[in-house]
């Protein structure tokens, strides 16, 4: 099973999250690229931390909004949206080949997640620009759009469940800012993990949720208990 989290996500002077204490728990990680976080030495910093802990590198995706945070959708024409994304894996690709390695998947970020899974024309744009770019793996939600496209494309794809994230009934996720969208405690996402465990080949920990270290920690020792091999998919 592999554990993944958002990492790279400060930016200058600004600091979010605690990147070092949490890339040793994890197996894989989802880079920011500059466009909705991260700048130059801080991802630079980033990836030269993940190729030291073994860590799989991913370039995470997203709208260009620092702003915002690439939470916000912003409708794109297609051709940009594409351009946009190869811009995002080239540079995170460059400042990975420096630190010794390559990024060996793709992940949309917030506003763009969502947005490849209810809008058509994006997620064929972010999937065209990750073939023009030579194929690489994407992640998303089992079943999702997004990751039909993908495989339609011709795309190995990752499954991915959310262990610190509310489920609605209807398996979506509980939008950011209601009540239950943040498992905040590390015993109950551990537990959701392992629930989730047997349906998808990653497991996800936002690297900017409070306590995100003790997250991930309590994931890997819940999983181990269970039996479940830590892993990186890649």
């Amino acid at each position: 099973m592999d554990l993944n989290a958002d990492v790279g996500e400060s930016f200058g002077r600004w600091t979010l999250g605690d990147d070092a204490a949490l890339l040793p728990h994890l197996t894989s990680a989802n880079v920011a690229c500059g466009f909705h976080a991260g700048d130059p030495l801080t991802l630079r910093r980033t990836v030269a931390m993940c190729v030291s802990h073994g860590v799989v590198i991913g370039a995470q995706v997203g709208y260009r909004d620092l702003a915002g945070f690439g939470r916000r959708f912003i409708d794109l024409p297609a051709a940009e949206l594409t351009a946009d994304v190869l811009y995002q894996l080239g540079a995170l690709e460059g400042l990975a080949r420096v630190a010794g390695d390559r990024i060996r998947y793709v992940k949309p970020h917030g506003a763009l997640y969502h947005a490849v899974n209810v809008r058509p024309e994006q997620a064929q744009a972010v999937v065209d620009a990750v073939v023009e770019y030579g194929g690489l793996p994407v992640m998303g939600m089992p079943d999702s759009p997004f990751l039909l496209v993908a495989q339609a494309a011709g795309l190995p794809v990752v499954t991915e469940g959310f262990a610190d994230r509310g489920y609605t009934p209807e398996g979506g996720l509980v939008p950011r800012g209601r009540p239950g969208a943040l498992l905040d405690d590390p015993a109950a996402a551990a537990e959701q993990a392992v629930r989730l465990a047997p349906s998808v080949d990653s497991l996800c920990v936002h690297g900017d949720s409070p306590g995100a270290t003790d997250i991930a920690a309590a994931i890997r020792s819940a999983l181990d208990a269970e039996g479940i091999e830590v892993a990186a998919f890649a």
